[in-house]
Order: C-alpha cells, then structure tokens, then sequence
C-alpha cells in the first residue's frame, strides 16, 4: 500500500469517527443557534495551527454572521517561521498566562454567548484559559481537541487542567496522538496530520445544523455565496447583508465594554 493510500485511509477512519459524535454535534449546534439567534455571537478561538478551524467557520463561502472569530497574530503568524515574529515566539505566547484574560478583556461577553476552543493537545494555556473564562461567565463552552493525543499530552498548567476540565461538551477529530498519521519506510518520525481534517468536518458539519436551525426558527443566514451559483448580484447583495449583519453584532461586544463614558451614556440614552 502506498503512503498516500496509508493517509486516505486514516482519513477514511477519521470520517466514521465524526459520525459517531452527530449527537454531540448537534447540541454544539443548538447552543450556537440559541445564541445567533438571541442577537448574540458564537466566539471561536484557537491558537497556533487551530487558526485554521477558526476562519473556517467565519467568514468564508458557505458561512453566515453569528461567529465571532479570534485570531491573535501573535499565536498564529507562522509565516515568517524565524526571526521577528517567527514561530518560537508564537509557541512561547500560547502559554502565557494571563493572555486570555487580556484578549477577553475586549468583549462585553454574555452568558447569552457560547463559545468553541480549538486545541488539538488540549494543554496549552491560553486556550485553556479562554475556556475557563468563558465558564466562569456563564458561557457554555465547546471544546474540539483530539481525543488522543490531549490524553497523551501533559498539560502546561500547574494544577494539571486540560481544556477539556473546562468544556461543557467535547469533541473529537479523531486523529491520532502525535496528529500526523503516516509512516514513510526508513522515516523514524510520522507525517501529514489528520486533526484538520476532522477539525474542518466538524465545523462544517456544525455549520450546516446551525443553518437548519436558524431557518426553522423563520431567521435563515446570510450566506457568503459565489456568483457562480447566484450571480453577481445576489452573491454582492449577500457579502454586504452578511458583513453588515457581523457588524451590528459585534458592535454590542463593544458597546458596553468597561469603564463608562459619555458616549456609552448617549448609547444608553438611545436605547443600545
């Protein structure tokens, strides 16, 4: 068998894995529409690699306003790799502590909000702390870890917490400890990752339930829609409503936000 039939295969594994959580995902996606729909927002965080869960489910084609999404440069910049801004700096970052704090410091968060932390490993402190936070808000918390290879991990929190210690619901993307699934013959070390893969399945499939959900409660989402399937001029009409749409939404995460002044004074007055 070759390698590349080896990763389709894990591949192929990692598929049946996430069917068997449609339950699970589908009360992830009930949370998320009950707060869509209250007028407030699904915050998503990841750091490092997990970035990439995050702008999958907003905003790209096929997503809609509801997400608010939480991407620090600073814990996922990897482009440059070395020197300033390089990746040992990023993976020092994203076990901090007290950085979560500083970034949730910018939201007017609600119990009415629900929240998604992506970490593969589940161990390292930042996300781990967003979603202690988030709990201690009265905010419920979905964690996407991969099962595995957080139960492999050793934590990096003195009091040996993991995300998942703080998650009202876990899932997993099936991939193994280590995440990279394939042997090359005469390579001592594994390559090509699977948690990815389940990663953008579960979201996607958290995505498509959230639509469902919204449209059976009359409040059918704004899709970020190619032209090639409605023409130019829906597919225009939908970017600006779905960005307009995250706007407001996101305005009252900032409307309320810490000390008062004269203009939160005006925004009271107006009814904000």
């Amino acid at each position: 068998m070759s390698v590349i039939q080896d990763y389709l295969n894990k591949c192929a594994g990692i598929v049946e894995t996430v069917k068997k959580q449609e339950a699970e995902i589908q009360m992830a996606a009930r949370w998320f529409a009950d707060s869509i729909l209250a007028g407030r927002m699904v915050h998503v965080f990841g750091s490092g690699h997990s970035r990439i869960m995050v702008e999958e489910m907003w905003p790209r084609y096929g997503s809609f306003p509801g997400f608010n999404p939480i991407v620090e440069l600073s814990l996922t910049f990897h482009n440059l790799v070395v020197g300033a801004n390089g990746q040992r700096q990023a993976m020092f970052l994203e076990n901090v502590s007290g950085l979560a704090d500083k970034i949730l410091r910018n939201f007017d968060l609600s119990a009415l909000d629900t929240a998604l932390v992506i970490s593969s490993s589940g161990t390292n402190v930042v996300p781990v702390e967003m979603a202690e936070i988030f709990r201690q808000r009265g905010i419920k918390v979905v964690a996407l870890v991969t099962q595995d290879h957080l139960k492999a991990s050793t934590t990096k929190r003195p009091d040996h917490k993991k995300l998942d210690d703080f998650a009202d619901l876990v899932l997993d993307t099936g991939a193994p400890a280590g995440d990279s699934m394939v042997y090359v013959p005469n390579l001592d070390t594994p390559v090509s990752p699977g948690s990815t893969v389940g990663g953008a399945m579960i979201i996607n499939s958290i995505k498509a339930q959230v639509a469902d959900y919204l449209t059976q409660a009359g409040h059918p989402p704004k899709v970020l829609t190619a032209g090639a399937l409605v023409g130019a001029t829906r597919a225009t009409e939908l970017f600006e409503a779905a960005y307009d749409e995250h706007a407001h939404r996101i305005a009252r995460m900032y409307a309320k936000l810490g000390v008062p002044s004269y203009v939160s004074d005006t925004n009271k007055n107006s009814g904000l």
